[in-house]
């Protein structure tokens, strides 16, 4: 079964608009897991704009005490300041992203080749603590094997351009690259995620090509749904969603 993990940032972004507290990062962290999700990602960027490092350290505390089956999943650029932070958490996996820091959000997969040194390094530090690690990838079915050679676990596949183009020829033609690129992870040993821009009109069809999917991590699109639903339904909602694989 498809994991689902709930991305926080776009609460935090709301939160940081006025200087009272809530909503709470920690409160609509705890009302989605209760609700029945699988887990927490967070994406702490340097300007703290959404996402504060202090919330990564009160969501920790959160599932290591309160949901222990729960998963941590830290997202960012790996720099020295992300991996010292990371290697302090100590989640359960990190998803390495080639974001810029003046970028709104994740547009773009890595060129392993290019960064081979910087992705090859920061692994084996996030190996030496024993976390998993994820890297952002564009459809194309070239990159996994490369992926592999770096040591990473996982890929995360970035849906951006699939969402953005859902019910067209256009659509079709992303979630078949996306296809092809998760048999190719899957051939070079990978386990594989997927994120951006998924809701609960694309997901189905993405699920149902995909059945060795293991995560995918939604933020935007649950948080929208969750302003006309609330948050307990639409994580209901979204695992349903997941759940459309096991008709095929």
């Amino acid at each position: 079964m498809t994991k689902l993990s709930v991305n926080l940032n776009a609460v935090a972004f709301l939160r940081n608009r006025r200087d009272v507290g809530w909503p709470s990062v920690v409160g609509i962290a705890r009302t989605v897991l209760e609700a029945g999700a699988d887990g927490i990602t967070v994406h702490p960027r340097p300007d703290q704009r959404h996402i504060r490092r202090t919330d990564v350290v009160e969501l920790a505390h959160l599932l290591a005490t309160e949901y222990p089956q729960a998963e941590f999943n830290i997202e960012g650029y790996p720099n020295d300041a992300f991996l010292e932070l990371v290697e302090t958490i100590k989640p359960h996996q990190v998803t390495f992203v080639p974001d810029d820091p003046a970028q709104s959000t994740s547009d773009h997969g890595w060129d392993i080749q290019t960064y081979r040194n910087l992705l090859t390094t920061s692994i084996a530090r996030m190996k030496a603590h024993k976390i998993r690690v994820s890297l952002f990838i564009d459809e194309d079915p070239n990159v996994p094997p490369d992926v592999g050679e770096v040591d990473a676990d996982r890929v995360e596949l970035y849906t951006g351009p699939y969402g953005a183009s859902f019910g067209t020829p256009e659509g079709d033609r992303h979630l078949d690259r996306l296809v092809v690129t998760a048999r190719a992870a899957a051939a070079a040993g990978l386990e594989i995620n997927a994120g951006h821009d998924l809701t609960l009109e694309n997901l189905p069809a993405l699920v149902r090509q995909m059945p060795q999917l293991d995560e995918v991590s939604i933020g935007h699109g649950i948080t929208a749904d969750a302003l006309r639903m609330g948050f307990p339904e639409a994580v209901r909602r979204y695992k349903a969603a997941l759940e459309s694989q096991r008709t095929d």
